[in-house]
């Protein structure tokens, strides 16, 4: 096969991207000159730091030069994020590797003729299922950055069936997120807020499943129409025009006078997709495992699709071509510093706290049903600045746990609050990272994939904000 890969940050939607980010950036550094300074006390409890409410206190403003918010990027590598940035991006790095592997070796056009060849006829089925799948995996396992291996291959589907690299996203980063939002047995979100806030662990379940299902019928008429519409009329895309040297690669796949691939080549990739789906189950049950599961996937990834590549035997030099993919999404790695570095702007400022101080107050004033939806716009708000859900939960449900008391809000209305506002805006926010270098790696820019969602994001905050009303009026428990 020739040509290069397909996998590569393109560089419309990459100026784009670091245009937006700067502004955001600059943002940050206007708050962190305009808002007071503050800090709440803190308290390690098993081993994690937590809030201690009714702490806080005004402080100096710290010496933070302007010059600073320019070298945020750079400042990333060394602050308490550092490893994990470098996990991302070394991720990111290797993703674009192997799928120049796989789509040289023959192996990806092999896979999409096998599965669009056994779903002819029922694509809308198969949309079905690869988004409830995604939904679970978001909804259970907390799964997001370990997922994003698979939405080369879902874009790679999504123009096979005619449709185009918003439903590819769509049925993975989107559904993802939202299971994220309507979380069950989310072990980073849900089982840390439900600890700091002292309730049974996994309790409410029956109502969180109830949204679930709910979440999931909405996000599937909404990608089913979108593709429903663009498969009539293709000039109804909102990347047509951009894409053309992906639907002229996959449109057709079925049509392609492709010799098969070694039948041993593709038995070591489905055995790879397989070990890497055994561990993401395993690392439910395995607190250790759920920490280093990314670096793990992107080893197995790396190996598995090596093997699988020589195997083919239809690479001649398998170093080359998995550098040359790799150097393709190198520059995603800028995206990622920047997107990080506002969350640094702002913990440099010192002034998130004081945030958090003006939010409590508001909330502690309101009746319990106005109460309800503001916490949930607080954790919107802090979405922004902070994409980890553990490290939000840590954040305010100290805060927000002892307040509910006061407010006559139950605990569990308020983890359900935290729950719908932190998984919502990881695909609406240009500061998370993974969307950054996700959208980096398809034809699609950062205002065309909110033009996209906008609408969708505006429903299901809707729906939302009807589910935490529900949930105060039932008074959700236990407590």
């Amino acid at each position: 096969m020739e040509g290069n890969s397909s996998l590569k940050i393109g560089k419309k939607a990459f100026i784009t991207s670091v245009v937006i980010l700067a502004v955001l950036m600059a943002l940050a550094g206007v708050l962190v000159y305009t808002i007071p300074s503050g800090q709440y006390d803190r308290v390690i409890e098993n081993g994690r730091e937590v809030l201690v409410p009714d702490s806080f206190t005004l402080i100096d403003k710290p010496d933070y030069p302007v010059w600073r918010v320019l070298t945020a990027p750079f400042e990333v590598l060394v602050s308490d994020d550092a490893a994990t940035v470098i996990v991302i991006i070394a991720f990111i790095i290797i993703v674009g590797g192997v799928f120049a592997l796989l789509e040289k070796s023959g192996i990806l056009n092999q896979l999409l003729t096998n599965i669009v060849g056994r779903f002819a006829g029922r694509k809308y089925k198969l949309l079905a299922m690869i988004t409830a799948v995604f939904m679970v995996f978001g909804s259970s396992f907390g799964l997001f950055e370990e997922l994003v291996v698979l939405v080369p291959l879902a874009i790679a589907l999504a123009y096979s069936l005619k449709w185009d690299s918003f439903v590819g996203l769509g049925c993975t980063v989107l559904a993802a997120c939202f299971g994220f939002s309507a979380t069950t047995l989310n072990p980073f979100t849900l089982a840390t807020a439900q600890s700091i806030a002292v309730l049974p662990l996994y309790s409410g379940l029956w109502f969180r499943a109830i949204v679930l299902v709910l979440s999931y019928l909405i996000l599937i008429t909404f990608l089913t129409k979108y593709a429903k519409k663009i498969e009539n009329e293709p000039k109804k895309s909102l990347c047509f025009g951009i894409d053309g040297d992906l639907r002229l690669k996959y449109d057709s796949i079925l049509n392609l006078d492709l010799e098969a691939t070694n039948e041993r080549a593709m038995l070591a990739f489905y055995i790879t997709l397989g070990i890497m789906g055994g561990f993401i189950v395993l690392s439910m049950f395995i607190s250790a495992l759920s920490g280093v599961l990314l670096p793990v996937i992107a080893v197995i990834f790396l190996i598995g699709s090596v093997v699988a590549a020589i195997l083919s035997q239809k690479l001649k030099n398998v170093g080359k071509t998995l550098v040359n993919g790799m150097t393709s999404t190198l520059p995603g790695s800028i995206l990622i510093l920047m997107a990080m570095s506002v969350k640094l702007i702002i913990e440099n400022g010192q002034v998130m706290d004081t945030i958090l101080n003006y939010a409590a107050g508001y909330i502690s004033q309101s009746s319990p049903f106005v109460s309800v939806l503001l916490i949930y716009a607080l954790v919107l708000v802090l979405n922004f600045f902070i994409g980890s859900g553990s490290a939000k939960a840590f954040l305010i449900m100290p805060l927000l746990a002892p307040l509910c008391d006061l407010i006559g809000i139950t605990r569990q209305t308020a983890v359900t609050a935290f729950c719908l506002g932190d998984g919502l805006t990881n695909v609406l926010y240009p500061t998370n990272a993974m969307l950054m270098i996700t959208l980096g790696l398809t034809v699609i820019s950062y205002p065309k994939w909110f033009k996209f969602t906008i609408k969708l994001q505006i429903v299901y905050a809707i729906f939302s904000c009807a589910v935490l009303l529900a949930a105060q009026y039932i008074g959700l428990g236990p407590f």
